[in-house]
């Protein structure tokens, strides 16, 4: 039940700390998506949350849902506007060259009927896309890497990870080598708001990067947001 698995509620808006496998959208073979729980996620409301921005299946960690009509308009246009804050979390094969830099690598969609479709960057005729990128910690051929986007283009991080920095986030199925779950984290979320305090949620991380032998460094585990606030 995804109602133990909330970070942050409030009238407004709830973050949720979403599992990996678990798609935002309703996959075409019917099978189970966020929608499948949306009613057990109304904390006395009669609308069900809506969810503003996505999540891969594949990635975990915190979501943002709005529980009325305005704020889910709010939230969006704060989202589009590039007001809101996000890190990621995420352990890529390979050990990038140097500790921390910017990518900035324009993304657009290819599409074939052999492979299906995926993102590439497209310096030429691709939409602006940066993210900021830090490594946290190398060991064993691999790097535990924090990611904060700039924008949020689809599959982003993980174009970024594979083509900009030469080195794919571990189990990826799109982009790396698809063996084991794949370890991208979605482990901060900060939303303005006009008038009353920010939206700030933590996710913690999955046990598959501690089974990967990675934890968070004690350097960004120290300050921590409430966990949940009221209902008001």
């Amino acid at each position: 039940m995804l109602a133990d698995h909330i970070l942050f509620i409030d009238a407004e808006a709830m973050v949720i700390d979403k599992p990996a496998g678990l798609p935002v959208d309703a996959p075409r073979d019917g099978s189970m998506s966020l929608e499948n729980h949306l009613q057990g996620l109304t904390f006395g409301f009669q609308r069900w949350p809506a969810a503003v921005h996505r999540l891969d299946r594949d990635t975990s960690g915190c979501l943002l849902l709005a529980r009325t009509p305005k704020a889910h308009k709010r939230y969006g246009q704060a989202f589009e506007a590039g007001t809101v804050t996000k890190a990621y979390l995420a352990v890529v094969e390979g050990l990038p060259e140097g500790d921390e830099g910017m990518i900035d690598l324009p993304l657009s969609k290819h599409s074939t009927r052999e492979e299906g479709w995926r993102m590439v960057g497209d310096p030429k005729k691709g939409k602006s896309a940066r993210t900021h990128w830090r490594v946290l910690e190398r060991k064993a051929g691999r790097a535990f890497v924090l990611f904060e986007p700039e924008t949020g283009r689809t599959h982003q991080i993980r174009v970024h990870a594979a083509e900009g920095l030469g080195a794919p986030i571990a189990g990826d199925p799109v982009y790396g080598s698809k063996d084991g779950p794949m370890l991208l984290h979605a482990w901060r979320l900060t939303v303005p708001r006009e008038g009353k305090a920010p939206i700030v949620a933590e996710a913690p991380l999955p046990d598959t990067f501690a089974a990967a032998g990675f934890a968070i460094p004690a350097e960004l585990s120290g300050a921590k947001p409430d966990a949940v606030d009221a209902v008001a």
